[in-house]
């Protein structure tokens, strides 16, 4: 770490931060609570509670079709959610936004409805081979319908995509390539502008999934000129059960609708129906309301940051607990990516993850062991897993101390 960065990570106010998050003000196990499990969820600001609650207590009512006060406070609201996430991510209209019920929601919308009605036989999909089972099982579904094929782009033991590789992968028989931004089993920040660029040279779409990237540094759709950009809400400090697809104006709207029912529609008959226009075409049926306008409390948490300060401060962590584990004997980094963020996974020798985290639990360390969705890249690597400690704003070196101390005493009882 530059000392700029050094001076910009410890100017960053994660103590101040930490207070707007009540949850992490417990004891667990009789020990205060140390939140390391980030990757998998985020905690909510006090902000993004009260939005919620406001909601029900306030403008409970459906969307769009009411005539009357609460009806449109919650539409105002709902639609003026989707406003900040278009800005937030710097999507051109707020029409292509796509309100679904997570990340993995939006990977099968695309997969199914781009999917079926432009794949065919001898097509191929490229996906990295440490993605998430999420951005590998759809494209898998929709290419048995098809006849196409779903292809693995080399990562190395490190953890990093073997770029080379992949240029060589590409012909005009790739149509689509399927890449996470941030790796979510070992925090590898993927080379993501140079990965679209190959793509379309090539003629090929390229979705990115970028469930782990952003809460951490701003995203731009258009300077990523990637064709579909994909999240979920709780990832980003908002509820669960709600995600977000981004997506080119006219692909969204050559696609058809995934799901039909009430909103998605403009009219219907028995001798046909129309469907409405964007993005309620996609959003069929009662949409979840509180979820949203939380998400746009969410929005305006992160947007009133100071993000540089909070990436810098990320880092920092990241790097001194990378620090303590290659000064811990017995431990081995699993994910060295020379360019990660906020994630670090590990192996404790002669102990299973799971009884790694069990042990760390009853000292009020939460963290994530398994695979994390990525089995495909844990047995490339020959491992049933790892434990995964991640890092958000409200982290603290202190955290990171405590993680290594609860370390300490899990080797002594192993």
């Amino acid at each position: 770490m530059t000392d700029s960065a050094l001076k910009t990570a410890t100017a960053f106010d994660a103590e101040r931060v930490r207070a707007d998050f009540p949850i992490l003000h417990q004891e667990v196990n009789g020990h205060p609570l140390v939140y390391l499990d980030n990757a998998a969820t985020t905690q909510k600001p006090r902000a993004v509670i009260q939005a919620i609650v406001d909601y029900y207590q306030q403008d409970n009512s459906n969307v769009h079709r009411g005539a009357h006060a609460l009806a449109e406070r919650a539409t105002e609201k709902f639609e003026a959610a989707r406003s900040k996430v278009a800005k937030f991510i710097n999507a051109p209209e707020a029409r292509q936004i796509i309100w679904t019920r997570g990340t993995t929601e939006s990977i099968n919308l695309v997969a199914a409805s781009w999917g079926r009605a432009n794949l065919g036989k001898g097509d191929r999909i490229l996906v990295s081979a440490m993605e998430h089972h999420s951005n590998i099982v759809p494209w898998q579904m929709v290419a048995a319908e098809v006849g196409a094929t779903v292809e693995a782009i080399p990562v190395d033991s490190t953890g990093t995509i073997d770029m080379q590789a992949f240029a060589a992968m590409l012909d005009d028989r790739v149509r689509m390539v399927a890449c996470g931004h941030v790796s979510n089993a070992f925090g590898s920040i993927n080379p993501v502008e140079d990965i679209v660029k190959l793509a379309h040279e090539h003629g090929a779409l390229c979705l990115l999934d970028g469930a782990q990237a952003i809460s951490h540094w701003p995203v731009d759709v258009q300077a990523l000129d990637c064709d579909f950009y994909v999240f979920s809400a709780h990832k980003l400090f908002g509820p669960t059960g709600l995600g977000v697809l981004y997506g080119r104006l006219e692909l969204l709207e050559n696609m058809s609708p995934y799901q039909g029912g009430g909103e998605m529609i403009e009219s219907v008959s028995f001798d046909g129906t129309t469907y409405n226009q964007l993005p309620y075409k996609f959003e069929a049926g009662t949409p979840d309301i509180a979820s949203v306008i939380g998400l746009g409390a969410a929005v305006d948490y992160v947007q009133a940051l100071d993000r540089e300060g909070a990436a810098a401060h990320e880092d920092a962590l990241l790097a001194y607990a990378q620090q303590r584990a290659l000064d811990t004997p017995g431990l081995q980094l699993v994910g060295t990516a020379k360019n990660k963020t906020a994630v670090m996974s590990f192996l404790l020798e002669g102990a299973h993850p799971h009884d790694v985290g069990t042990l760390l639990d009853q000292q009020g360390v939460a963290v994530r062991t398994g695979n994390h969705c990525a089995q495909p890249i844990m047995d490339q690597f020959g491992i049933p897993g790892t434990v995964r400690a991640s890092f958000s704003i409200y982290n603290t070196f202190a955290d990171v101390d405590r993680l290594f101390e609860a370390l300490a005493k899990v080797r002594q009882f192993l």
